[in-house]
């Protein structure tokens, strides 16, 4: 896997969590998302940033993937939230975070744990280093 493939898809997990995290603080009710502004915004955000990184995969890496992630679309909703925001359907944005973010969520964690058994020194972790439990190290 190429470096730069591997980084996007960390960065894409990252913007799922956001979306997680958003859902969980505000609740998972379309009539709250769809009264609250920051609600709506930190969703987008996110969904937009994902379509951004995902025009820096690969050719290689997306091709390798469009039977499991519609790229194109995610590429195409970057241009919607970036060009046309004020027109965008709040159910729309609710549907991708409710229904779509965890199946691109899971993806990610396939990817990730994939590279991780691999070894793959390019893996960008937060797990704890193992502690020297010899004393005299």
């Amino acid at each position: 896997m190429k470096n730069r493939d591997l980084h996007c898809v960390q960065h894409i997990k990252v913007y799922c969590e956001h979306v997680e995290n958003a859902i969980r603080r505000f609740g998972n009710d379309y009539a709250i998302f769809d009264k609250d502004a920051d609600y709506y915004f930190s969703v987008s955000m996110a969904i937009m940033q994902i379509g951004e990184l995902s025009k820096s995969l690969s050719d290689d890496f997306k091709e390798s993937t469009k039977d499991k992630m519609a790229w194109g679309k995610m590429r195409a909703l970057r241009n919607m939230y970036a060009h046309e925001y004020g027109n965008m359907d709040k159910l729309v944005t609710w549907e991708i975070a409710t229904l779509d973010m965890p199946d691109l969520s899971r993806f990610c964690d396939e990817i990730i744990q994939r590279e991780y058994e691999r070894g793959n020194p390019e893996l960008q972790t937060d797990a704890p280093k193992k502690k020297n439990r010899d004393p005299e190290r």
